[in-house]
């Protein structure tokens, strides 16, 4: 099995310079030799065939348990050198088989009307929030940011990003505004400061509304901006004038998008609009990455822009605009991953180095996914009529301009208590 694995690894690797450590000591290397080398080690024979009949989840793993050692570069080095050689994917038998096991499982879980939801946000979301204190900007924005004007940094290009999308929902002050996924709530007392506008926000994580809440008090906003553990599911019968949902969609699951949406218009206004901002891939998937699923985000799953809007037409509500941000996410990734690499002795004394390895190969393999696997960030501006919104695009760069003017002269975000 581990000479297959070889096989493997040689039909794919024909551009760059890997080095493989053999457990025996055996050095063997791939490639052309070109570019800067990236050197692995294995500590043992049985990582090598594991990893041979399931690489999608057994190289995570074997990376977690210090079973595969990278000695050369880093993870997110390794990773990007296979993939910027794969043009088409390469299977054994044992993989294919896998393959079509997971997708059978996949399928079938998507057809069990099961909803667990608070289960799968609990799972990530509910972690120590110290751990996320180590890699997040100041205002704890846990989703893609918007490098523009290129070359920015993290706190930057987070505020860029609540900036659009505020423009993008034309508030105004004394709106009713709600929050699907508030996050740390961030992007609410943003909105709620910047415009005038009443928030609620709802989430299903008991740590991110505790510190939602406090963060809200400590500004002076707890009255027009709550924060409330909530299922969209079940949100009472009421009337907003704008929705905003940042990173949440992705766990709404494709089986449940008609009732997403019909609820979304059950409680938007006449004349409301609302700003969807979510990861899309290019066309649709049959399974989520095994990796991802079983130790970072259970029941999630990734849309292509085709699979989403025949739902939001279905629930009789107009898209307005599709914005697609490219390379956005993977320009966050990296900045989380440096800064959550440098501070590594203080994520293991928070858990232990298995964890920082899960943490450190998820998020490499996030950002390999957006810059080789072509996944994208899309914003989806949706109204119920027609003239809700503006018939051109002027309007969002006129917005930001004067929400600039506000940043100016925002107090300082204290320190995100936990």
């Amino acid at each position: 099995m581990a000479s297959g694995f070889y096989a493997l690894v040689e039909s794919i690797v024909r551009k760059g310079s890997l080095i493989v450590t053999r457990a025996s000591g055996e050095k063997l290397t791939f490639g052309d030799g070109s570019g800067t080398p990236v050197a692995v080690r294995f500590t043992d024979d049985d990582a090598e065939k594991l990893i041979a009949t399931d690489p999608t989840l057994k190289l995570g793993e074997m990376y977690m348990e210090g079973r595969f050692l990278v000695e050369e570069g880093n993870i997110y080095d390794f990773l990007s050198l296979v993939k910027s050689n794969t043009v088409n994917e390469v299977f054994s038998k044992a993989m294919a088989l896998k393959l079509l096991w997971r997708i059978g499982l996949s399928q079938l879980a998507s057809r069990v009307p099961i909803n667990r939801n608070r289960y799968n946000v609990s799972h990530h979301y509910d972690l120590s929030a110290k751990l996320f204190d180590l890699f997040l900007d100041e205002d704890w924005q846990y989703s893609c940011a918007y490098f523009n004007p290129p070359g920015i940094g993290l706190a930057e290009a987070q505020l860029a990003k609540k900036r659009h999308i505020a423009a993008k929902l034309l508030l105004e002050p004394g709106q009713r505004v709600l929050e699907i996924g508030s996050g740390w709530g961030g992007m609410g007392l943003y909105l709620a400061e910047s415009s005038g506008v009443d928030v609620t926000g709802i989430t299903l994580s008991d740590e991110q509304l505790k510190v939602s809440r406090d963060r809200a008090a400590k500004r002076g906003l707890s009255d027009r901006v709550r924060f409330e553990l909530q299922d969209y599911r079940y949100l009472p019968k009421n009337s907003y004038d704008r929705i905003v949902s940042v990173g949440m969609f992705e766990h709404v699951g494709r089986p449940h998008y008609d009732g997403f949406f019909r609820k979304v218009s059950d409680v938007l206004h006449q004349d409301g609009v609302m700003v969807l901002h979510a990861i899309g891939r290019p066309k649709p998937s049959f399974m989520n990455n095994p990796f991802i699923e079983k130790y970072i985000f259970p029941g999630g799953y990734i849309p292509a822009v085709g699979e989403v809007l025949p739902s939001i037409e279905k629930a009789g509500l107009l898209v307005k605009d599709v914005e697609i941000l490219p390379m956005h996410y993977a320009h966050t990734l990296r900045a989380w991953r440096e800064r959550f690499v440098a501070r590594k002795a203080e994520a293991v004394a928070l858990y232990d180095e298995r964890f920082f390895r899960m943490w450190e190969f998820y998020l490499a393999a996030s950002e390999m996914a957006f810059r080789w696997d072509e996944l994208f960030i899309f914003q989806i501006q949706i109204a119920r009529q027609q003239f809700a919104v503006p018939d051109n695009r002027n309007y969002i760069q006129e917005r930001e301009a004067k929400l600039k003017e506000f940043e100016a002269i925002r107090p300082p975000l204290e320190k995100v208590t936990f």
